[in-house]
């Protein structure tokens, strides 16, 4: 069982180079004990690049992605970058991928949404023997994949892939093809009833190790309670849109993401995650979205890496 975190914290922006912030967060991330660290995909910079670079500067602390959406990314892009930063870090890189949300992405990209369940289980097959050193093609109804030239970075040793999955179908295809899961508002609650029974059933079935099931849910250590809530209601309200974090947050029992949100001192987020690893996870991760300072953020990481010490 280990802890870690989300980079960038709210206050990152304020840097004049956000590249190299990231990479001074991870180093003081790794100082604080962590034991990872994740960046999400955005629009602006690249997560698995980013991952590659703050892994290599700091080789006590592991690195990954959390998450790269699959959609409109082809396997074959993603296995060559989950290779190299593979290889960048010595072996300390995990790839977490996501579906995507339409309403979000389609008008970004501007190309077909795939059905996504389908396109997930021909990505995994397509993607996992690529990132086990396995040169492979494909044809599927989705996905099709014919290399003319070698598709495998030597040096790089397997890449653990994790899928950011909370419906049924996706978690089944996760446990039969991925190495876990990743998921952003599954409360302990949902996470011992409609996460962890479900992908670890389907992973046993295919004859796959016990899946990673890492937590991700927002906390922070701060005497502004009320003001980081305030925060974090306004920044995690569209989640509540998307079918299937509105779908996890019911499960849950919670009318608003916010209300899986945990501030205030250190004893109340200590428990917070004990709790998820009660519920199953193997690993906790803690979302900085409402961190308003620096100050708030190294608090919070001083007690992360204490307990993730013990």
């Amino acid at each position: 069982m280990t802890i870690g975190v989300t980079i960038p914290a709210s206050d990152t922006y304020q840097a004049a180079n956000l590249i190299e912030e990231f990479v001074n967060q991870t180093g003081q991330a790794a100082a604080a004990g962590l034991s990872s660290v994740w960046f999400p995909q955005l629009l602006d910079y690249d997560a698995v690049m980013v991952a590659a670079l703050a892994g290599r500067a700091f080789p006590g602390i592991s690195v990954g992605t959390g998450v790269v959406p699959i959609y409109p990314r082809h396997p074959l892009l993603i296995s060559a970058l989950a290779q190299t930063a593979q290889a960048a870090t010595g072996g300390r890189f995990t790839l977490g991928l996501g579906l995507g949300s339409k309403p979000f992405l389609k008008p970004a990209f501007g190309q077909p949404y795939p059905p996504p369940v389908q396109h997930l289980r021909e990505y995994l097959a397509v993607l996992r023997p690529l990132l086990s050193g396995v040169e492979t093609e494909f044809d599927g109804d989705i996905l099709s994949l014919h290399p003319s030239m070698p598709t495998i970075v030597p040096g790089a040793k397997p890449v653990p892939i994790v899928v950011a999955a909370m419906g049924p179908k996706a978690l089944a295809t996760a446990g039969e093809l991925a190495d876990g899961t990743l998921p952003y508002f599954a409360g302990p609650k949902a996470l011992s009833t409609n996460i962890v029974p479900v992908i670890g059933r389907a992973a046993a079935s295919a004859g796959r190790p016990r899946p990673r099931v890492i937590a991700v849910f927002p906390a922070v250590v701060t005497r502004e309670v009320e003001a980081t809530r305030e925060v974090l209601g306004e920044r995690l309200a569209a989640y509540e849109e998307i079918p299937s974090y509105r779908r996890i947050l019911d499960a849950e029992g919670v009318a608003h993401a916010v209300d899986l949100a945990v501030v205030g001192d250190e004893e109340l987020v200590a428990a917070a995650v004990q709790r998820y690893f009660d519920a199953g996870a193997t690993e906790v991760v803690i979302s900085q979205a409402g961190v308003r300072s620096g100050e708030d953020r190294l608090r919070t990481w001083r007690l992360l890496g204490e307990l993730n010490k013990r």
